[in-house]
Formats: C-alpha cells, structure tokens, sequence
C-alpha cells in the first residue's frame, strides 16, 4: 500500500438474496455447484421469450418481520433482506451502534419497475383516483437506501447509484471512498433489482438481449460458451458490510477479502453495446490494479461480468487476455444465478469475496464448447480449489458504464 494511504477496507459481512438460494450459505453452495436456476416462468407466459431466473419461495412476511409490506416494492423487500443477513454476520448490532457513523450505498438499476407497471395500468383501467398515494415512494430507485437506514438505524451518507448493470459495483466502491474520506465508520453497500416482470421481459426480448432457448431454459445463460445467444432476466440482491481494516482487527471478527481498489470508467461509445476494443473495460481494470498497488500478472481470478450476450463475451474475453498476463482463472457466475441486472455488481463482489476466503473459484455453468476469440483460463464443470490472492469482479452498463473490483486475501 503506497505511503499515506488511508487503512485498508474490509469485508466482515455478507447477505445475499439471489435465485441459487436465501442467504448468504446457500447462494455460494449452488454457484459452486455449478447448477443452473433458470426455469419456465408462469408470470411470462405468453411473451416471446417465457423463463427467467427468480426467487426460490422468497416470503417477505416471514424474512421481514416488522415490515410494513404493502407499503414496500420487491426490490427494496431484497435489499432489506439482504442488508439484514449482512450487518448480522458482521456481528454488528444497529440498536448499539453509532448511527451517525454508518452510510447505506445502494444501487439498483430499475427501482420499483414492478410497481410502476401495475399503477400505470390501474390508471388505464381504473382512473387517477385509484392510483396507489404510495406509487412514488415504492417506485423511486433510492428508496431501498432509504428503508435500508430507516430499518438499521443507518444516519451516516445515504446514497442510490444508477449505472445499469454496473449499479451495485458503483455502489460498492464509492461506499470504499466513504470509508477512506473517514465519512463513515461502516457501510452498507450492494444492490438490488427485480426487473422479472413482462414489461422489462418483453423489452429486453424486443432488443434482442434474451437467449431465446426455451426449449431448454436451464442451460440458456452460457457465458463465454460458443452457443451462447443472450442473458436470462433475474431478480436478487447483495450487500457487504465494509470497515476499514483496523476497527475489523479491532472488534476481532471474520474478514472476508480486503477491498484492495476499484476503478470506475466509461465507454463514450454507444448506448447499449460495449465498446468493440473494450477501451472502457480496460481503462476499469488498469484502474482498479493502480488503485491496489497491483500489476497486470498479480491477478490470479475474475469473476467476469459474462452475461451470455455474445458481443459482451467476446470484448470482454479479449480485454482479460491481452490486460492480465498471469493467465487467471474466469468464472462467470451468471451461469448459475442470471443476469440480476443492477444487483448484479453486489452478487458477484460477494461472490468474489467468498471465493478468496474459501480458495475456491466456482465453476462457469453450461461452458461447453468455450468461445474461440480469446484463449482464457475458464473454469467449468466443477469448481476449483486453490489460493486466490488477488481477484478482479468486473460489472459493465448500459451507458457504457463500467466498474472493476479488486480484492485480495485479507
């Protein structure tokens, strides 16, 4: 760590909220299994593009005791889920903590889509005066940070990042820069969407986005797989409990990884396609590596944005191997989980964490005949075990917004 540096920022806790699983333990026990979660999707049905990746017997009655449910949309009901898992394995408890000093990052790249829709059709069908009073606080994109320090007591900076699919990615790093301003003592962030609804479906299909393999729905999302022909929606959320190192050491708790740096860019190229160099992705990436004292070669795993989309594959592919010369194992952890969209960056930072702490790298579901464009280091069929000093996460927007994540062994 260069001289003068603020301390070093850790992960001590982690609550995940994802179609492999509630809960932190069972998210990472399907992604390493490398099972996929994709399946028919009844509330599609109808649209060209039917399945979806959604919440296994997610009840926010019973996850969420306290909560005013029809008062909340989904995607915060995620959030909250999330960030509660999270500060409780953290060791933290928010009815003894300094409020003042804990800030609540959350992004998300929809809000309340779902809420919106169904109000706009009450309105159609129904009127103006039987458009719910509570459209705007359950539709607002910052409003699951808002619950989220109502909830836990959270009075420190409250933020919303809005970077697509790069949203909980961007949430997490500034939360990084908060904790290095000494603006907070602890942070919560992450990310969270639930765009598995027919209006996002059907728009999304019409772009031409979603893999259209319904007849097999398990192993649509195949990420740097040469038949790959798009991503599958998904809903979820993922928040980390961040501290700076010396008040983790002090409070003697679990350190998941040390967020070593983050690196943030843009593509200035088009709206919705990846620049075809990747000259966003990469200027990311040497980011994230000068922001944790890193070389090229030191990176030994990436946990890829890999959406199944086969432009996004294939730029990314050629930026990992032209950019990290040490040849690091990649996962993509959409395989498994879907495209989550704006908590997307969270999951998969988490799931980056959790594959330092437990030397494992989870395997890339459906790979079966990997693209040829780029020669990478993929991992499938079954996860890896070994060392894993130092990974990247990388979360790529619409916008052309992108965010790189490193964490090393803490």
């Amino acid at each position: 760590m260069p001289a003068g540096r603020a301390p070093e920022v850790v992960v001590t806790g982690i609550g995940l909220v994802t179609p492999a699983g509630i809960g932190r333990e069972r998210t990472w026990e399907r992604v390493c299994s490398g099972r996929p979660t994709a399946t028919d999707d009844p509330e599609l049905e109808g649209l060209s593009v039917g399945f979806s990746c959604r919440m296994p017997g997610f009840d926010p009655a019973a996850l969420l005791p306290g909560v005013q449910h029809w008062r909340v949309d989904r995607y915060t009901f995620l959030a909250l889920a999330a960030a509660r898992e999270a500060v409780a394995d953290a060791g933290l408890v928010p009815e003894s903590w300094d409020g003042d000093r804990v800030a609540v990052v959350v992004g998300s790249a929809a809000g309340g889509v779902a809420t919106l829709a169904e109000q706009q059709d009450r309105l159609r069908e129904r009127g103006p005066g039987l458009v719910s009073p509570l459209t705007l606080p359950m539709f607002l994109p910052n409003m699951a940070a808002g619950h989220i320090a109502t909830d836990l007591r959270a009075r420190g900076p409250n933020l919303h990042t809005g970077t697509a699919c790069a949203s909980g990615a961007t949430a997490i790093g500034i939360a990084v820069d908060l904790l290095r301003a000494d603006a907070c003592d602890v942070a919560l962030a992450g990310g969270a969407d639930a765009m598995v609804t027919r209006l996002c479906a059907a728009a999304f299909a019409r772009m031409g986005a979603l893999s259209r393999r319904a007849e097999d729905p398990a192993a649509a999302s195949r990420p740097f797989d040469t038949d790959r022909d798009g991503f599958v929606l998904a809903e979820g959320a993922g928040v980390l409990v961040l501290e700076r190192a010396p008040d983790a050491v002090a409070r003697r708790v679990r350190r998941y990884a040390t967020l070593a740096g983050h690196g943030a860019s843009a593509d200035a190229h088009h709206q919705t396609a990846p620049h075809p160099q990747g000259v966003g992705a990469e200027l990311a990436l040497r980011r994230a590596l000068l922001d944790a004292d890193a070389s090229p070669a030191d990176v030994d795993h990436v946990n890829a944005h890999g959406t199944s989309t086969p432009m996004n594959d294939r730029v990314e592919g050629a930026v990992i191997e032209r950019l990290l010369t040490g040849r690091p194992s990649v996962t993509a952890t959409k395989g498994v989980t879907g495209h989550t969209m704006g908590a997307a960056g969270a999951i998969e930072a988490a799931l980056t964490a959790l594959t330092v702490f437990h030397a494992t790298t989870p395997p890339t579901a459906n790979l079966q005949r990997p693209l040829s464009e780029a020669e990478l280091d993929l991992v499938s069929g079954t996860a890896r075990t070994g060392k894993v000093a130092l990974a990247l996460s990388n979360s790529f927007g619409f916008g052309g917004h992108n965010e790189v994540l490193a964490f090393r062994s803490a």
